[in-house]
């Protein structure tokens, strides 16, 4: 998720940016920039990379006095991570930074170049800067062209704007990614995509709400929604780092959960339109002589590839098989031209997945990656690469990497349906509609959220927990197990439901706590009586469920949702949280559980 720091006063600059980006460095970045506006002059520096390759490249650049500045951390969702597409992006005498995807930056990109507009990233934001120029030239005041310019973004955004038309101004402007704007008593104005590069420096906060825009300079802050002028209500900040970062959470983890339904927005934005699914890194790829997907990934990243494999079989109409990457190594697969190979993995590092996929490239096969880590090994060798944008991930259990995993694979099966002709117009449309609604199904329930915290001090004993599901609840079945063994330390397994009568019910008894995903657009009926299979034998039972069912010792009711994968990824979130309480009822440390890594580069 990328970085934004801003500043208007007499502090110097660069230090104050480059310190401020460096508080923003836990959101992941892979290039980082900085404009300073002073005495009407723009000094900009960029560089790929990590910070400190920007604080060598600014080591002698000073700005003493009354002057502003912007800073950014740009994490790759269009064009690589270049140079030339870090930010500031510049026009002729402005500059700009941006966190967010402007959904319709080819059709903006396309009229500027009409009119003779050079560009030079590859990147949506930079249509921004060109945009406002254009403006400029049609003789508006800058607030006007600033405002005519955010009118004309769809998208998620958090911008700020510099140029030397207005130079004592930063506009600013905010939808559907955090941006805060500061003051101190000394007449200093603040900017950050979070709290932690201003703790220290401002006195007062406002956080901007979704659809407002406007300026500030040191003679007034000016903020707007449409028409509407607002009056911003500021509030004092918080003094510590740690909590600025985490938001106000407990763990990195309980905020990464929080954070789902908005990096979801982001893993859609512009890969739906107009009812069509548009995967803009698939331009070109020929699944004509695919029959068959085969998939490859470990841990978290095979249960996403679990849950795949029955959307692609079941839209798509291609078979589909998934293997555990380090299995996959040593039993001489056979291979075949016509597999689609996919391999899947939060880092784009993970070892047994990257050869894997070597072993596919050798073998003459097309090759496909899922990855949240643009220009990593995995990305860099495969032949296309979807981008799940879910950015850093701190907390070494997967939350929202999984989530945005299936989504972006969801996608991956429409586009194969239609591009194969297996899917009607009618089912695409039902799909499409269920995929949009994702963001909010992910928003976190918080009478949910206090009911699982305050169930959770029963589930502290006992020898171990049986997740269990149908279907695609069958792969989040060994997902919630996983979690939950991960950060509790409690021994818990995920099964399909219909095999608790093959064996592990012989298990049950009082102490053995049964987590039962209940979907009623699944086979519910078939999995309401394997859980009764199991009290019957007298096992406590946690059931998730929007059909309230009277053997349940707890129960957690769900929405009634029309589409399965709703019901998905809402019981994904209980399961989560589920774990989250339990573990911290232990007193574990969320984040860091033992022995495990964020990134397995090793076998």
């Amino acid at each position: 998720m990328c970085g934004i720091v801003g500043y208007i006063g007499k502090r110097e600059k660069r230090e104050f940016l480059l310190d401020g980006l460096r508080e923003l460095e836990y959101r992941g970045y892979d290039s980082a920039g900085i404009a300073v506006l002073h005495q009407n002059e723009i000094n900009y520096f960029k560089a790929g990379g990590k910070l400190d390759n920007l604080i060598e490249k600014t080591k002698d650049f000073r700005s003493i006095g009354f002057g502003l500045g912007i800073a950014h951390t740009r994490w790759a969702t269009h064009g690589k991570p270049t140079e030339i597409n870090a930010h500031p992006h510049w026009g002729e005498f402005s500059f700009v930074i941006h966190n967010g995807i402007i959904e319709n930056y080819m059709e903006i990109k396309k009229e500027l170049q009409s009119e003779g507009v050079v560009f030079l990233s590859q990147t949506d934001s930079e249509v921004i800067v060109h945009l406002f120029e254009k403006f400029i030239s049609q003789n508006l005041t800058p607030q006007i062209a600033f405002e005519k310019t955010v009118q004309s973004l769809k998208g998620a955004f958090a911008v700020l704007l510099i140029s030397k038309v207005a130079s004592e101004t930063i506009f600013f402007a905010k939808n559907a990614v955090p941006l805060i704007l500061g003051k101190s008593s000394i007449d200093e104005i603040f900017f950050g995509s979070s709290d932690a590069p201003l703790i220290g420096f401002a006195d007062e906060v406002t956080y901007l709400e979704d659809g407002t825009y406007g300026w500030a300079n040191k003679e007034e802050i000016q903020i707007y929604k449409g028409s509407q002028k607002l009056k911003p209500v500021f509030k004092p900040l918080n003094t510590s780092k740690i909590y600025a970062q985490k938001d106000g959470f407990r763990f990195f983890m309980e905020k990464e959960i929080y954070e789902q339904s908005a990096v979801a927005s982001e893993t859609l934005m512009g890969r739906i339109k107009d009812d069509k699914v548009f995967l803009e890194e698939l331009n070109g790829y020929d699944f004509n002589d695919i029959d068959e997907i085969k998939i490859c990934a470990c841990g978290t990243s095979y249960h996403a590839a679990l849950t795949s494999s029955y959307l692609f079989e079941r839209l798509a109409k291609i078979r589909c098989s998934v293997e555990i990457a380090s299995e996959f190594r040593y039993k001489e697969p056979l291979l075949d031209k016509k597999t689609l190979f996919l391999v899947i993995s939060q880092s784009g590092e993970t070892a047994d997945t990257l050869e894997a996929l070597k072993m596919a490239k050798r073998a003459g096969l097309k090759t496909l990656s899922i990855c949240n880590v643009d220009n990593s090994s995995i990305v860099r060798l495969s032949d296309a690469t979807i981008l799940t944008r879910a950015g850093i991930e701190k907390g070494v259990a997967s939350t929202k990497a999984f989530a945005t995993q299936v989504l972006s694979l969801w996608l991956l099966a429409l586009h194969v349906a239609k591009f194969n002709n297996n899917i009607s117009d009618e089912k695409c449309t039902s799909e499409i509609k269920a995929i949009r609604g994702i963001p909010a199904v992910l928003k976190v329930d918080e009478e949910i959220h206090e009911k699982l915290h305050r169930l959770s001090k029963r589930y502290l004993h006992g020898h171990g927990f049986f997740f269990i599901g149908r279907d695609i609840f069958f792969p989040l079945a060994l997902e919630g197990a996983l979690k939950l063994k991960e950060i509790s330390y409690l021994h818990a397994e995920g099964y399909p439901a219909g095999e608790m009568k093959h064996g592990p019910i012989a298990l049950a008894d009082s102490t053995l706590f049964t987590v039962a995903l209940m979907p009623q657009n699944m086979l519910y009926d078939k999995t309401k009586s394997n859980v009764e299979e199991l009290s019957a034998r007298d096992a406590t039972i946690l059931a998730i469920s929007p059909k309230e069912f009277v053997l349940a010792d707890d129960f957690i009711k769900t929405q009634p949702y029309e589409h399965p994968m709703s019901e998905f990824f809402e019981m994904m979130v209980i399961t989560q949280l589920l774990a989250l309480e339990i573990s911290i009822r232990l007193g574990n440390d969320v984040d860091m559980p033992r022995n495990l890594a964020k990134s397995v580069t090793v076998e």
